[in-house]
């Protein structure tokens, strides 16, 4: 995440809820949100109700800590989202959803969106043939996105395509994986969200 240099493990104790920041890591008994339940600090078991203003902010953090983007960046999303034709929080994942680290991660071929950010400032990927090292650059329909040439053999990425084989994948991507490709089908729409969060919420912070 972008401007943060702590442990990310305390953002998901902060929300109370997986970000899945450390890739697998998250998926076992190890993960501090299962061993520690509480947001952390010395009144972190504390029982403090959160109303109004508070429950707002809150979802607002944990959706934009969930992308591992920064205030700015979010901030900018929401206001092209609110541009756009339809309903601003559906707009919003949508944009969210769509966006080049997300479509990474989600297709199996990094470790975490963190992971998918290094890959792609470091030049590892194309979309349509031609170089992307913007993580935030939105898919759109038939881009095709694949490993640069002397990426796509390389060892340590075998191993991870292996491992994410049998992952679900969400139905507005095609995954090629002999080829190490992925096709955007279409744009995803709000039942493709699978995080939890009530994002209309986001939209009444912001709307103040």
């Amino acid at each position: 995440m972008s401007g943060y240099r702590e442990s990310v493990c305390r953002l998901c104790r902060v929300e109370k809820v997986k970000l899945f920041k450390k890739g697998n890591k998250c998926l076992t008994n190890k993960c501090p949100v299962e061993r520690r339940p509480y947001p952390p600090g010395e009144h972190g078991r504390s029982r403090r109700r959160i109303l109004g203003y508070g429950i707002q902010l809150r979802e607002k953090q944990k959706l934009k800590r969930f992308y591992g983007m920064s205030e700015k960046q979010f901030r900018l999303f929401f206001q092209r989202a609110e541009r756009k034709k339809g309903v601003t929080g559906e707009n919003l994942l949508s944009m969210l959803e769509r966006r080049l680290d997300n479509v990474i991660y989600i297709s199996g071929f990094s470790h975490s969106r963190y992971h998918a950010r290094q890959l792609i400032t470091h030049g590892h990927f194309r979309i349509n043939g031609h170089y992307a090292t913007v993580p935030s650059i939105l898919m759109n329909k038939d881009d095709v996105v694949s490993f640069r040439e002397k990426s796509k053999n390389h060892p340590e990425y075998d191993p991870l395509v292996e491992s994410n084989k049998t992952k679900s994948v969400p139905g507005w991507l095609s995954i090629d994986w002999d080829n190490k490709e992925i096709n955007v089908l279409s744009f995803p729409n709000r039942d493709d969200v699978t995080f939890d969060v009530e994002e209309h919420l986001v939209v009444e912070l912001y709307s103040k």
